[in-house]
């Protein structure tokens, strides 16, 4: 495949991060599903050197702020050809760097369009590979209790599912990095930091979100609690410690997901499979806190041609429900890079518990599989698109911390021997009362024995002492400036008294009502007040109705009307005309009653017969009838008083 004419699309920037060897221990990883792991290889196609002993540093994972902005992170899987290789079976995608690569332009066989990603694996990469290269880098962010999203998207029969779970010579995305993350915790684990792993998975199938560990046919419901944190009630859950147990518990339930037969695979996958992985991490040293994280390892079913998978009775509902999901998936993400103001999660289930991963506050990567051969060229454009489009979102990930309350469980030493003494500033003391603190210290150190857990009086770092200090000294100065602007207002209003300039009236409740006596509002008739916006006449004519009802002595008799003054009304129709004849649609809308729609007919009706004298023309636009300019008018006088002067 030449190109005379190569078009390149969405420029990306590769990735500075090295990869970090995989840790493991001789007999820790069971060969169901983690094998022994691929040595480092050369792969001539995509020019990318893994260098398996090279061990990402500290300053290199540390390099990001952890509450930085982080873009989704893009890389592309080049699934291995089937077939001869000629006709429809001939390859339409080649791979041009570690990041790029380009695919043949079907309305010009001399012009191909280049794509450019985080990184780029051919088909001769292996699964170390793709998860040394992408995925292994992410994972640091759990432990600093920060949430990360794998995604594997793709059309059917691509390998996405070969990408996550592998085989057991050649194991998956999934298996790797919950190994990988338990060894991680274990090394990082001591005398004061605890962590605790658990695993959730579940599958939605045609809109229902389905327990995979316990199966039934509930469909869980899917909540989002006050902190905007996506969860599922009812979900089971399961602590795991090392990786055999969470070989007891996910091999069981991946039997569990729902998979068919198509014309182009064996075992398709007819429902979006999510495992959630939660890193809990307990700080042993004040001031004590947990932090919480989320792993979503997530295995999507595959857009389905129906034609090609000739699809009949369920798979054909099966299918509808994955591409109407995978449809409303690429809304979320055109909704992110356009920021408009509502973004569709709710549109789908799978949209919905992924609003973590979309423009939300995970580290996320998508795992883009496309299959090479020509037959599948629509299939394999449509996602590079969307793979393309997913790497301008930017998601805002930030550390989950709690800090424990003295007393609850885990949070304090056993005794609860501190004091919060220990956060005054030391250093400016009088030695006196230094050397007072640090004999009483000697005393509890003494009194709780050798082998206590006591907490010194003196251990608070200087730094949070400081902190602390400052804080209070903030809310004295507001307590005072408070004080200080409370007696100015009550000595001003106490010269207005003696002024005879007003008196202080107290408020009124919310929900009296006041009621004129009649002569007064007799008098509203004959008032020449030219500041009056409410003249209240009696009607002419009609019939006189006596009100017996209970209570209708405080009612406004029936014979009775309000006017708007004449000045006044005019004024309030030439603000409203001037809206009618020189505003936007935007602005249009913003009067009550008018519509997208209505807005729209003004505009044109405006361009094709010009200004309106008046407003009750008004009427003359087509879909507005008389009695709806009437409607029109009554609500938006009443409306435009107030922005009168």
């Amino acid at each position: 495949m030449h190109s005379s004419r190569p078009i390149e699309f969405n420029g990306g920037v590769k990735s500075e991060q090295l990869p970090r060897q995989i840790q493991t221990k001789s007999g820790s990883c069971s060969e169901a599903l983690l094998g022994a792991s691929e040595g480092p290889a050369w792969e001539g196609g995509r020019g990318i050197s893994m260098k398996s002993c090279q061990r990402l540093s500290r300053y290199e994972a540390q390099r990001t702020p952890s509450n930085a902005p982080a873009r989704v992170r893009v890389c592309v899987r080049l699934r291995p050809s089937v077939g001869t290789g000629e006709g429809k079976e001939a390859p339409c995608v080649r791979g041009v760097d570690s990041c790029s690569l380009e695919i043949l332009n079907v309305r010009n066989n001399m012009e191909t369009m280049k794509y450019k990603f985080d990184a780029y694996y051919s088909a001769t990469a292996t699964q170390y590979d793709v998860y040394m290269g992408s995925v292994q880098p992410i994972l640091h962010h759990l432990l600093e209790g920060q949430n990360a999203s794998i995604l594997a998207y793709g059309p059917t029969g691509a390998g996405k599912t070969y990408t996550m779970l592998g085989s057991p010579e050649q194991p998956g995305v999934i298996p790797r990095a919950v190994q990988n993350l338990l060894q991680m915790t274990r090394d990082a684990s001591g005398d004061q930091r605890k962590y605790s792993v658990s695993m959730s998975y579940l599958e939605i199938y045609q809109e229902k979100v389905l327990d995979l560990l316990e199966p039934s046919l509930r469909d869980l419901p899917i909540r989002e609690d006050q902190n905007h944190h996506i969860l599922v009630p009812g979900l089971t859950e399961r602590e795991i410690t090392s990786f055999s147990d969470f070989e007891k518990h996910f091999l069981p339930a991946s039997s569990n997901r729902t998979v068919a037969s198509t014309q182009l695979n064996n075992r398709s996958s007819r429902s979006h499979a999510v495992l959630l992985v939660y890193v809990s991490q307990t700080r042993g040293w004040p001031p004590y806190a947990q932090r919480a994280a989320k792993l979503c390892l997530i295995d999507l079913a595959g857009s389905e041609d129906n034609r090609r998978t000739g699809n009949r009775g369920v798979r054909l509902k099966e299918s509808g429900a994955i591409n109407t999901s995978l449809f409303v998936l690429s809304k979320v993400v055109d909704a992110l890079n356009k920021g408009l103001p509502r973004v569709p999660y709710r549109d789908s289930k799978l949209t919905r518990l992924l609003q973590d991963s979309l423009g939300g506050s995970a580290h996320s990567l998508i795992i883009a599989n496309i299959a090479p051969e020509r037959k599948y060229y629509f299939e394999t454009l449509t996602s590079l698109n969307f793979a393309a489009k997913s790497k301008q979102v930017v998601n805002k990930p930030f550390t989950q911390e709690t800090l424990l309350d003295v007393g609850e469980e885990g949070s304090w030493p056993e005794n609860n021997s501190i004091n919060w003494c220990s956060l005054l500033p030391m250093e400016n003391l009088e030695p006196a009362l230094a050397e007072k603190l640090l004999h009483l210290e000697a005393l509890e150190t003494q009194q709780a024995g050798a082998e206590s857990c006591a907490l010194p009086l003196l251990n608070t770092p200087r730094s949070e002492r400081l902190e602390f200090r400052r804080l209070l000294e903030e809310t004295r100065r507001e307590l005072q400036r408070l004080k200080k602007k409370q007696l100015e207002m009550e000595t001003k209003v106490l010269q207005d008294k003696e002024h005879g300039r007003g008196s202080w009236v107290p408020a009124k409740r919310q929900g009296t009502a006041v009621v004129l006596p009649f002569q007064q509002v007799q008098h509203l008739e004959n008032s020449e007040n030219e500041d009056s916006i409410i003249i209240v006449k009696q009607k002419k004519g009609g019939r006189k109705k006596k009100d017996s009802a209970p209570g209708s002595e405080n009612k406004v008799p029936s014979e009775w009307e309000m006017v708007l003054q004449p000045e006044l009304m005019a004024r309030t129709k030439e603000n409203i005309l001037a809206i009618l004849n020189t505003g936007s649609v935007k602005d249009l809308m913003a009067l009550h009653q008018i519509g997208k729609k209505k807005a729209n007919r003004i505009v044109a009706w405006r361009g094709e017969h010009g200004s309106f004298e008046k407003v009750e023309d008004l009427g003359k636009v087509e879909g507005i009838s008389a009695k709806q300019v009437a409607s029109f008018l009554k609500v938006n006088i009443l409306t435009n008083i107030g922005n009168l002067q």
